[in-house]
């Protein structure tokens, strides 16, 4: 399983905290074990079921909010640096780790994704830290998980989750547009 979530992740390389990198990928093994998916299945189902036929995929939306959380970080760091200090590996590690949960939300019927019973009563991001917390990951990256999402909006986010939460957005609201 660890191959598999290493294909689907390139990005982990990017986690410089070899410990975070670790614990990162060993949630998505854990995820991947519990999950009535397989890692082949994110790369056809859709990344969410709040817009009717969703054209992107679960991991082109992932590894999108991944991409855009980075460099977003980075232009941060670049203007901003000397004013707002800014984990990376923190960032990198939580948009990776954001919609973890999801594998727990999901389940299959007929070929297709759809909301499984644990997803109406547990959203993706409580059972996203409970996944998380279980493997090791600092509670600075949970708290991303945590508050990436509409839940999010009841907490103080740190600049971290910020980024995250705003690039999650992004890669999600011009879809309800469609």
């Amino acid at each position: 399983m660890r191959e598999a979530v290493e294909k689907l992740w390139p990005e982990l390389e990017w986690i410089k905290d070899l410990d975070l990198r670790k614990c990162t990928t060993e949630t998505w093994i854990r995820a991947l074990e519990m999950s009535p998916l397989d890692p082949d299945d994110l790369n056809r189902i859709p990344f969410t079921l709040l817009v009717p036929d969703c054209p992107a995929t679960f991991m082109e939306h992932k590894r999108c909010v991944v991409h855009i959380a980075r460099k977003s970080a980075e232009a941060m760091q670049d203007f901003l640096g000397k004013a707002l200090e800014i984990d990376m590996d923190t960032v990198i590690a939580g948009a990776i780790l954001a919609d973890v949960g999801k594998l727990l939300e999901y389940e299959k019927e007929g070929g297709k994704a759809r909301q499984s019973a644990r997803g109406k009563h547990l959203r993706h991001p409580f059972t996203g830290v409970s996944l998380a917390m279980s493997c090791g990951v600092p509670d600075e990256v949970c708290h991303i998980i945590a508050a990436h999402a509409g839940e999010g909006d009841l907490v103080k986010r740190t600049t971290e989750a910020i980024i995250v939460h705003h690039a999650d957005f992004m890669s999600f609201l011009p879809f309800k547009n469609l």
